[in-house]
């Protein structure tokens, strides 16, 4: 028999799940966002859900189930590997009518859970008579389409007359998070920095007009004054404005600028966050930011004022003094100052640095030193923005230094995929 599709108005309803391992883990967190009212029952349960319960988002039973718990439940997940004890559990709650997913035996169950993909308010849930293979497949492709735009989820999301701040990255393309590339896809006008993932450009619609923002001909504030005025202009004719920026938007991007710009002039903005280069690009490069028992902290400044500039905000004296990270963004012109400074006010000359180049991209080179000559070596190598300096001795501290890329991720992850029940 096909299953009748149905969407559950769960929210400030009991939901009773019956398990606390894998498969419960899975569940909760969709039924939490559905407001459910969630009560798990079980001897002992995973961290995750462990999480969810000292933060107070579900309530936990640690025994075994009893019939009673089915009391006001409206839906009944059953997520244990045993038979006999969901046979027990679908026989109570068949006594009392109440739909009753099984994890162990869908072919026993009153209910399914479909293979979902989820772009915005737009949920896609697919059955495929009770092949979950086959529906993990289907939702595969279709989210692929929705997430590249090959599908036009209309009213997904208010647009027309508004700006997106949408972080790309620090330069690979796979790295636009799920909701930029989906915002990106439906844009009218897509404002661009340099600095931005360039292959996504080729993924925009031929129609879609492409404002350069880095070749604006004015000074630094003068090109901002105009970025600002272009958001704001498109928007108010009716257009929907991607602001596509290198990083995240709020980390030395000027978004709140831009924010503020179009806040003047009544411009609804949605602000996505992206995948920053100060903590990507060291990863990429073999680096952690922080590792135990070798820095608790990191710092990010901008390096793009010289540390002897009157207009310079960082406390470079302050910065020496600390034991962490520091990752300079922007300061690759300036770094035979910035080492020099750092090394005046007490940071070791030996301290290790690396110089990342043009991270997470085919051209990413780095260079390692020490403070004391890190100025030199970037100079013979060469070395050309934008870069990432990486000050501290967290540069040495998996020993695995990788001038190149990372390998490309395999398209599917490992183990089996998660499957509908």
């Amino acid at each position: 028999m096909n299953p009748y599709p149905l969407g559950l108005q769960l929210d400030g309803l009991r939901v009773l799940v019956v398990g606390g391992g894998a498969v419960a883990t899975r569940r909760v967190p969709a039924l939490l966002d559905a407001g459910a009212d969630v009560v798990l029952v079980s001897p002992r349960i995973t961290p995750a859900l462990q999480a969810h319960v000292d933060a107070g988002r579900l309530t936990w039973r640690a025994r075994r189930f009893e019939p009673a718990d089915l009391d006001d439940a409206w839906l009944v997940h059953v997520a244990v590997n045993d038979p006999e004890a969901g046979r027990a559990i679908s026989e109570a709650t068949a006594a009392r009518r109440i739909f009753t997913v099984r994890a162990d035996d869908r072919h026993a169950a009153t209910a399914w859970t479909p293979a979902v993909t989820r772009h915005g308010p737009v949920t896609v849930a697919v059955l495929a008579g009770g092949d979950p293979v086959r529906a993990v497949a289907v939702r595969d492709a279709i989210g692929e389409r929705l997430s590249a735009g090959g599908l036009d989820a209309a009213g997904a999301e208010p647009r027309r007359g508004t700006v997106a701040l949408v972080g790309s990255g620090p330069g690979d393309p796979e790295l636009l998070t799920v909701r930029g590339r989906r915002l990106l896809s439906a844009a009218d006008v897509v404002v661009v920095d340099r600095l931005a993932a360039g292959l996504l450009l080729d993924e925009l619609r031929p129609e879609v007009e492409l404002v350069d923002a880095s070749k604006i001909p004015y000074g630094p504030s003068a090109a901002q004054e105009e970025i600002n005025r272009v958001l704001v202009d498109r928007a108010l004719a009716g257009k929907f404005v991607v602001r596509l920026k290198g990083g995240d938007p709020y980390v030395f991007g000027r978004g709140g600028e831009e924010v503020l710009a179009c806040a003047e002039a009544g411009v609804p903005v949605t602000v996505v966050p992206g995948v920053t280069s100060a903590i990507a690009v060291p990863s990429a490069a073999g680096i952690p930011v922080t590792h135990r028992g070798v820095a608790h902290e990191f710092t990010v400044v901008s390096g793009h004022l010289a540390p002897e500039h009157p207009e310079s905000l960082v406390d470079w004296a302050a910065l020496a003094r600390l034991r962490g990270t520091v990752c300079v963004l922007m300061g690759l012109k300036n770094l035979p100052a910035i080492a020099a400074v750092l090394q005046a006010h007490g940071r070791a000359p030996d301290t290790p640095v690396a110089v990342v180049q043009e991270g997470t991209t085919r051209d990413q080179r780095a260079v390692r030193a020490t403070l004391a000559t890190v100025a030199d070596a970037a100079k013979e190598a060469a070395l050309r923005p934008p870069a990432v300096i990486v000050i501290g001795p967290v540069v040495d501290a998996l020993n695995t230094p990788s001038d190149a890329p990372p390998p490309a991720a395999p398209n599917t992850p490992p183990g089996a995929p998660e499957l509908p029940s």
